[in-house]
């Protein structure tokens, strides 16, 4: 089992209340290969939401509202997930506070990226699953 960011399957989930559908990611959870989760859903926090980035170890909104307790949440139980389905590998939606592999958005609400790993996918990579994004496949 394949786990992947649920907007990436078409569920209608990101900040701005949109899905952001991949048609090899829809391909995979149509057949079964791939659990679509959202972190940021499974933290309590509803869709659409503010848009939020990485800040000083912390993720703050763009209005200022600190959601680093949702966020971790989240992440925690999703990873949970992965690890009960002894998942190996997962697609994350790219440069996301939560999903981002290896590049995320800075904290500034600039667009300006920096390197770093979104909260779901570092927890995911501590458990030895690949991680890569939409942008990878």
């Amino acid at each position: 089992m394949i786990i992947v960011s649920a907007c990436l399957a078409g569920v209608d989930c990101r900040y701005n209340g949109l899905a952001y559908p991949i048609p090899e990611v829809v391909e995979m959870v149509k057949t079964c290969k791939a659990l679509p989760i959202c972190p940021e859903i499974l933290g309590g926090l509803p869709s659409p939401r503010h848009p939020s980035e990485q800040c000083n170890g912390r993720i703050i909104c763009d209005d200022g509202t600190d959601v680093t307790e949702q966020f971790i949440r989240g992440a925690r139980i999703a990873a949970n997930i992965a690890s009960l389905l002894r998942c190996k590998k997962a697609i994350l939606k790219a440069k996301s506070p939560s999903c981002g592999c290896g590049k995320i958005y800075d904290g500034t609400f600039s667009h300006t990226i920096i390197s770093g790993d979104g909260v779901f996918a570092k927890m995911l990579k501590e458990q030895s699953i690949d991680v890569c994004t939409e942008e990878d496949i």
